[in-house]
């Protein structure tokens, strides 16, 4: 018997090809003849679920069991912040919410639309996992440090600031460290997944790097009003950084939503990328320790970036907070009036828990926030995790010039070291209006204007 006789028999290929290979190997060595092999292989094709039990066949039968997907009667419940939403956002946020496994969702006021899940959309599950829910940018993070230094220095600093930038980080596709850079992360058990085992070596050299797209790191003034930070209201000398786990992180969404989507191959096309894995599976739980294995190396980069810049600094850290926006969380939370363990997808949105801190950034030339959570259930504890994108890259291409560009930043007093056109100030939204949104959500500690930043050059391919 080879694959073209299993494929008569209603066996597909991909996975359950190879385990129904393996399954009549084994049976044709236990001296059963064609006849009784290809009887056994029918039984388990024409109803997997009954051998889920049976030890020798349960692997097979759970491959071939592919339940039709069957739209929600209801949408589960979810709730819009902000109003000049996009269509399409608000569109995939209902499509995610018609999904069997889906329970509660919420769309933030910076949303726009993603693959899947709109970036802004957090969606919560039940014992599933949903790779592109979570993003292509595994664990994409904001780290945000404050110095017992007055802002006022930049200017007078600028070229000494600049260069510190400069050697601390690295910018652009595959960019990577020479001399690699160390840090307990790299001593892990990378092998939770073929996937983070094969590129466990691409990973170390790129740690303690930031990629591209709109990632960034800048040096800013961080202005607090109140002493509830522990330390005097003035205007302070901070580094904010943005970037998540790079080249390895991305694979693993790209692994593992390839697996999800051939699970899920009759879901509509709408609905392909809000593929799931469940997560008492191995694929699932191949994906679970993947992710928190990124989340990990993401805030070693942003830890490592901050820790070599505030050396060469010479001040003193007197605030240090950081938070992931592209990950999945399991969090305790009340349905219908029952407290149930749910796992909820941030896609570019904030945990904002009850006293939760976290930070929202602008654009490069518009203020972002340190903010305190007020931990609303609507909302699954969470809030926007930026100002949001108004236009594709493409567009943004099409529609700005770097003399304009320049002109602007002049005025905002902003000294950019590198940048792509489509990542300037006119491609986002008004934060002041996002936040605005989102009053019920968080309240604001603090904020941070950007004065010396550095993102990837312009050519570079984004990644996140």
């Amino acid at each position: 018997m080879n694959t073209k006789d299993l494929i008569h028999l209603g066996v597909p290929e991909g996975d359950a090809m190879k385990l129904a290979h393996s399954h009549m190997r084994r049976l044709f060595a236990r001296g059963q003849d064609r006849a009784a092999v290809e009887d056994d292989i029918l039984r388990i094709v024409a109803d997997p679920s009954a051998f889920f039990r049976d030890t020798d066949r349960a692997a097979l039968a759970r491959v071939l069991f592919r339940p039709a997907y069957t739209p929600r009667a209801e949408l589960a419940p979810w709730r819009q912040w902000g109003d000049d939403l996009e269509a399409d956002a608000v569109r995939q946020m209902a499509n995610a919410c018609a999904l069997p496994v889906a329970v509660a969702g919420a769309l933030m006021p910076d949303a726009h639309p993603g693959y899947g899940l709109p970036i802004g959309g957090v969606l919560a599950t039940e014992n599933a996992v949903i790779p592109y829910a979570v993003g292509v940018d595994i664990a994409c993070r904001m780290k945000l440090t404050v110095y017992d230094r007055k802002a006022n220095i930049i200017p007078g600093q600028r070229d000494r600031l600049a260069n510190i930038i400069e050697s601390e980080t690295r910018f652009g596709i595959g960019a990577e460290f020479k001399d690699r850079r160390d840090h307990d992360v790299m001593d892990e058990d990378w092998s939770v997944s073929p996937v983070t085992q094969r590129l466990r070596d691409k990973a170390w050299k790129q740690l303690g790097t930031s990629g591209s797209g709109n990632h960034f790191v800048e040096f800013g003034a961080f202005t607090v009003t109140d002493d509830s930070l522990g330390f005097p209201p003035g205007e302070y000398l901070a580094l904010l950084s943005h970037s998540g786990s790079r080249g390895t992180g991305a694979q693993v969404c790209d692994t593992y939503s390839r697996r999800a989507m051939a699970r899920h191959a009759k879901l509509p096309n709408a609905l392909k990328h809000l593929s799931w894995l469940p997560l008492d599976e191995e694929d699932g739980q191949e994906y679970w320790q993947a992710m928190n294995l990124m989340g990990r190396y993401a805030a070693a980069n942003h830890e490592l970036i901050h820790k070599h810049i505030a050396k060469k600094v010479g001040a003193k850290v007197i605030l240090d907070i950081e938070n992931h926006h592209n990950f999945a969380w399991k969090e305790t939370h009340v349905v219908n009036g029952e407290s149930k363990e749910l796992i909820v997808h941030r896609k570019g949105a904030t945990p904002a828990g009850k006293g939760v801190l976290g930070i929202i950034p602008g654009s490069m030339a518009t203020p972002g926030f340190l903010v305190r959570g007020k931990g609303e259930p609507a909302s699954l504890h969470s809030a926007s995790h930026g100002a949001g994108r108004v236009m594709s890259r493409s567009k943004a291409l099409q529609s700005f010039t770097w003399s304009g560009t320049k002109k602007l930043l002049k005025e905002r007093g902003v000294d950019l070291l590198s940048s792509g056109l489509d990542e300037v100030p006119g491609v986002y939204k008004d934060i002041h209006t996002v936040m605005a949104a989102q009053t019920d959500l968080v309240e604001v500690l603090g904020r941070f204007d950007p004065k010396l930043v550095k993102m990837a050059p312009a050519g570079e391919k984004a990644e996140d």
